[in-house]
């Protein structure tokens, strides 16, 4: 559970000053951070994310507010990363995601085939056509990219 603390009665709250654009406060909410109030430009921290950014400027010899900038371009691209593989997942017909989904799973084209009652040449034709439609060249690069995801619905 993250602990919570306030402005002016703890030295465990702490507050930055990031540019506000859509892309970027929809960015910081998913990164965790929280707008203190409507329209503040500061956002609320836990103490966790405070350390570890401390740590990190330490480590590379840099201050925090030298290298929060790098940090949310990175997350930025992180986060478009992931809404592109989200948009690749909505663009597979029903069927396609139940074989990715087997895919994840470490299922064989044989063992998939025997779950969705096709041939195991239908299934190597969806998988080809997954692949493509993420630009991928093979199954371990589609697990990869979708390792963070919970298929257990399809076992």
């Amino acid at each position: 559970m993250r602990r919570e603390t306030h402005l002016l009665d703890s030295e465990h709250l702490f507050y930055y000053n990031f540019v506000i654009m859509s892309i970027l406060q929809r960015l910081l909410e998913w990164m965790g951070l929280r707008q203190r109030s409507s329209g503040s430009r500061y956002f609320e921290v836990s103490e966790s994310l405070h350390i570890s950014i401390q740590t990190l400027a330490k480590h590379e010899g840099r201050s925090e507010q030298d290298l929060l900038p790098d940090l949310l371009a990175a997350g930025l691209t992180q986060y478009r990363s992931k809404e592109e593989v989200w948009l690749q997942w909505e663009a597979l017909s029903r069927r396609e995601q139940d074989v990715t989904a087997y895919v994840c799973l470490g299922l064989t084209n044989r063992q998939i085939a025997e779950r969705l009652i096709l041939s195991p040449e239908t299934i190597k034709t969806h998988v080809r056509n997954i692949l493509i439609k993420f630009g991928l060249s093979s199954k371990r690069e589609l697990r990869h990219i979708l390792a963070g995801w919970d298929f257990s619905g399809w076992m």
